[in-house]
């Protein structure tokens, strides 16, 4: 460490003060603010460099970046704090210019200091400035390498005390549960009701809990409790975010009931009397609970905005237009599993002689109402050059909403999974493989016209939804087509070929659009039996920018909840996003839109989302990642045992894209719960990475993909790979699935680690024994055990035998000879053999 003046090495404007002989180090009795606290970073250079080891307190221990200019570190202090000094002790790799920063919300940003000509070392830097998040943002490095800091301390003092206990009852009138009622008179909703003639009351047992549901987490500073006179002696009043895991705000033992107030401190959106030991024989009865919530003084999130640094928005006259798509592509082109995130909006006009390259995590869109309102005469490219002509690790990148007139007549689009192409006119052909014809493995599209032949050659699988096409020459396993013109007719037998006339339930996704110079976000109708495009007619609703909390790249989840609390959607631009509580998504036709393959990564074991049981959710465009520490469930549709009908406004989840591990270790025990009834799954890859850091049996380890309990769920485009157990796990009733793609996991150390009830492996795709109606067409499953090439697998597919129970055109692969099938669905279907990649093949079960 080099403590040291930093003298005339910074501009003046910098105005920094050298460091006393006599200033406190951080290991004197001045304790950082920031020492052990939340930090979050836009990037970090290894697992071995988290941002969190820069606020630890050990000099021995380092947060760095990614090699770029634009990386930041920031802090959250868990309170308002006044800040009066920042201390910066650089690793080798320094900031030569740097702005420290501070805000109230992690979104909205004042600048507390510029440095300019930094030399390094330890920088000491004498601030004023009020709120309860700091950070440190590059300008531009000194080195060729990232930003990398030992410490980043944060000196002041903390706020005390809440801004203020509001009298109201935010409780009353709120939804409301118990652990039991006594009998119909006495409901849980009667104790929040405002009504002291009303009452709630439990059977005579201990423990009983009543709780209630604010609707949003927040600042809690008291609970009144009237009890009827079946008290409680002993009880807990607790909090919680989820409804799950509970926080214990106050322990009261020896209570004597009547009226009592108390005061508390935390937050949570559920509150909970949990009662220990009851004063009487009787049960607990409870005339009123009432629950008064803080004021933080935080302003409120407000709507719209600019869009943040990552979109780069064009038009037909930018100057160096193609640069600007090569300069992004250089850095995408191999960064599978790198944090840069980029998308290209390109206004309405006519585009001539581009061609945009699509790297990892970069997508680009038109900004017309229809995709003829964007003219391309030129290209929208991917290939694989990268990875020596083999495209089946083309993912996480996408196209959406504009015509291309491709400059040879035909748009090469050689991409795997986890890249659709959606709302696109081809004014010509689209070739789905790699130049020299290596292998891929896609693919989706959507609400697209292909006015020339579709040409998928190696292409293993293919899912098109509502679409039209000139032609389509080939397949190889397994193409799916639902809804689609001109699509060849079904050949299972013989061929590839699955096609639907039509696709029973589809609502096409959201999507960025100007209208004049404002930006609105169009939010497609739903269409029922549909066949070819949704456009020009376009039904559906426009909702402006003002309407959506504009998420951008340093953002915190209590931000993002705020603002879902205040009924703004969500609008996440290009960036990744470190979340320490669950984004709670609890108001109907609420839309969270991503932008640039937008990354949600939950910290310590949360949960990334929960949608609750409501209608006409919509989920678009983000990818969640899992974090280190295993989360229970990445994503939550629905509550567990949801019964509410939303088929005229179901719940989509569209382009929503699922990794644990890959970037780096993951856990998860589910990747995706659906609860709610009717909800349509649109597209989705759902990863547990096979390459890539922190890969291996229990490194990674996820035991189920998709589980669906919710009725009426219908998945188009389902791609679920290689879970410890079930990649997907139906319990619904009447399910039905149009096209899926599997692989099973690649690292079984032995046929013994996935044995279960007398059955080798866990199936691909399971309907539970209990169901007795459900329907699938086109799907395939593949097994790779590269660990042990000796594994034979009982069956692919898992289902029971009922009347209602209708597979149509099912496959299972051997890759190689890494291991076999025995069966295709249950013990039907020839098995698999030798090393030649032949399908097995079922075309109807039972």
């Amino acid at each position: 460490m080099r403590w040291r003046p930093l003298g005339v090495a910074l501009a003046a404007t910098a105005a920094l003060t050298a460091l006393p002989a006599t200033h406190p180090s951080a290991g004197a009795a001045e304790i950082p603010l920031s020492q052990g606290k939340t930090a979050t970073a836009s990037s970090v250079e290894n697992a071995g460099t988290a941002a969190g080891k820069a606020v630890d307190g050990d000099t021995g221990t380092r947060w760095s970046s990614a090699a770029g200019d634009d990386q930041w570190l920031q802090v959250d202090l868990g309170a308002t704090a006044s800040v009066s000094r920042v201390e910066l002790d650089w690793e080798a790799a320094y900031g030569k210019d740097y702005k420290v920063q501070i805000s109230g919300d992690g979104t909205t940003w004042t600048d507390l200091k510029s440095v300019t000509g930094s030399d390094g070392g330890a920088d000491v830097l004498d601030v004023s400035g009020r709120g309860r998040y700091v950070r440190m943002l590059g300008v531009h490095r000194a080195t060729p390498y990232g930003y990398s800091l030992w410490e980043f301390r944060v000196f002041g003092g903390t706020d005390t005390g809440q801004a203020g206990c509001d009298s109201g009852n935010a409780a009353k009138g709120r939804p409301a549960t118990a652990s039991s009622t006594e009998n119909a008179g006495t409901p849980a909703s009667a104790a929040f009701d405002g009504d002291t003639a009303t009452r709630w009351s439990s059977r005579a047992a201990d423990p009983q809990w009543l709780q209630v549901d604010l609707g949003a987490v927040k600042d809690l500073c008291g609970v009144d409790l009237n009890w009827e006179a079946a008290y409680a002696k002993d009880f807990q009043i607790q909090a919680s975010a989820d409804g799950q895991n509970w926080n214990t705000l106050k322990s009261v033992t020896g209570a004597t009931g009547g009226t009592a107030s108390y005061g508390v401190s935390g937050s949570g959106r559920y509150v909970r009397i949990n009662g220990t030991a009851r004063g009487t024989g009787y049960g607990y009865s409870l005339w009123e609970v009432g629950v008064h919530t803080g004021t933080s003084g935080l302003p409120p999130v407000q709507g719209g905005g600019d869009l943040g640094p990552n979109v780069i928005v064009v038009d037909p006259s930018t100057p160096n237009l193609q640069q600007k798509f090569d300069d992004v592509f250089a850095r995408q082109e191999s960064a599978q599993f790198g944090t840069g995130r980029y998308q290209f909006l390109l206004k309405p006009g006519t585009y001539h002689g581009i061609n945009a390259q699509l790297g990892f995590y970069t997508s680009i869109s038109g900004l017309g109402l229809n995709p003829d309102d964007t003219q391309i005469n030129g290209d929208v490219t991917v290939d694989a050059g990268w990875f020596n002509g083999n495209a089946t690790q083309n993912f996480w990148r996408s196209a959406e909403n504009l015509a291309l007139t491709p400059s040879n007549g035909t748009d090469r689009w050689a991409v795997a999974q986890a890249a659709p192409f959606r709302r696109i006119h081809v004014k010509g052909g689209l070739n789905l493989a790699p130049n020299g014809y290596g292998w891929a493995s896609g693919g989706y599209i959507a609400d697209s016209r292909i006015d020339g032949t579709v040409g998928p050659y190696s292409q293993q699988q293919w899912y098109t939804r509502d679409s039209s096409v000139g032609g389509w020459t080939n397949g190889v396993w397994n193409m799916t087509f639902s809804g689609v013109q001109g699509a060849p007719a079904t050949n299972f037998d013989n061929g590839p070929y699955t096609t639907l006339d039509t696709t029973p339930v589809s609502r096409e996704k959201p999507f960025l659009y100007l209208d004049g110079s404002a930006y609105k976000v169009f939010v497609p109708a739903k269409r029922t039996n549909a066949r070819g495009v949704s456009w020009p007619a376009n039904a559906g609703t426009s909702l402006p920018l003002d309407r959506f909390y504009v998420v951008k790249p340093g953002a915190t989840a209590t931000t993002i909840n705020a603002a879902l609390a205040q009924g703004l959607n969500l609008l996440f631009t290009p960036g990744v996003y470190h979340l320490d509580q669950t984004i709670d998504v609890t108001r109907p036709d609420t839309v969270v839109l991503g932008l640039g393959l937008a990354t949600l990564i939950p910290d310590n074991g949360v949960d990334a989302m929960h949608v609750a049981d409501v209608d006409g959710v919509r989920l678009a465009g983000f990818l969640i990642d899992a974090g280190p520490v295993n989360s229970d469930t990445l994503l939550r549709i629905g509550t567990p045992g949801a019964t509410a009908d939303h088929s005229a406004n179901p719940t989509t989840m569209q382009d929503v894209f699922i990794r644990i591990g890959g970037a780096g270790p993951g856990l998860a025990t589910n990747s995706v719960v659906v609860d709610s009834d009717d909800v349509v799954i649109d597209h989705t890859w759902i990863w547990r990475a096979d390459h890539g850091s922190g890969v291996g049996w229990d490194t990674n380890r996820a035991d189920y993909g998709l589980r669906v309990n919710g009725d009426d769920v219908l998945a188009t485009g389902l791609f679920v790979e290689h879970f410890n157990k079930y990649d997907v796990h139906w319990s619904g009733e009447r399910g039905r699935t149009i096209f899926f793609q599997n692989e099973k996991a690649y690292d079984v150390p032995n046929a013994a680690a996935v044995t279960h009830d007398g059955i080798v492996g866990y199936a691909a795709y399971k309907v539970a024994d209990s169901v007795t109606t459900h329907e699938a067409w086109g799907l395939g499953s593949y097994c790779n055990f590269t660990a042990d090439p000796s594994i034979v697998q009982t069956h692919g597919f898992q289902v029971p035998v009922a009347p209602g129970i209708k597979m149509h055109d099912l496959l299972v692969i051997s890759l190689g000879g890494k291991g076999q099938y025995a069966h295709v669905v249950n013990n039907t279907g020839a098995p698999t053999s030798g090393t030649d990649t032949i399908p097995s093949k079922v075309t109807s079960f039972p």
